[in-house]
């Protein structure tokens, strides 16, 4: 057994099975699941689990050398959009339609409990070294 980190048994082998250029969506319970990507529901209630809190444990066990966010998200959900600016200085912003045409793209889904509008970003994955 796993002594620390992510320890949800398909979210870890799923994080383990990604490469560099993979995308990852982190959303909110609201956001509208693709076809195609492999998707790890953590939605237990309204909030729970935060976006934060799981973007954090993410970013954690992942190297991610960009993001792409819904342009909204400044005015409809400041916490979020201050939380996604402290982490990504680069963060890139679209509107939120096309956010949703690049999460097809995705190859993992993991969707939070998160109850606040636009708390969702697509993250590209990088290499350690």
């Amino acid at each position: 057994m796993k002594k620390h980190g992510i320890l949800n048994r398909h979210l870890s082998g799923a994080l383990a099975e990604l490469g560099h250029g993979d995308g990852v969506l982190v959303c909110d319970a609201g956001m509208p699941i693709p076809g195609g990507p492999r998707v790890v529901d953590l939605a237990f209630r309204a909030g729970v689990p935060s976006f934060a809190e799981v973007l954090e444990g993410l970013l954690d066990e992942l190297v991610v050398e960009g993001a792409t966010a819904a342009s909204e998200v400044r005015d409809a959900n400041p916490a979020a959009a201050e939380l996604l600016a402290g982490h990504f200085p680069g963060l890139g912003l679209v509107p939120h339609e096309r956010l949703k045409e690049l999460s097809a793209g995705a190859r993992l889904v993991v969707r939070t409990g998160e109850a606040r509008p636009y708390a969702n970003v697509l993250l590209r994955c990088g290499v350690f070294f």
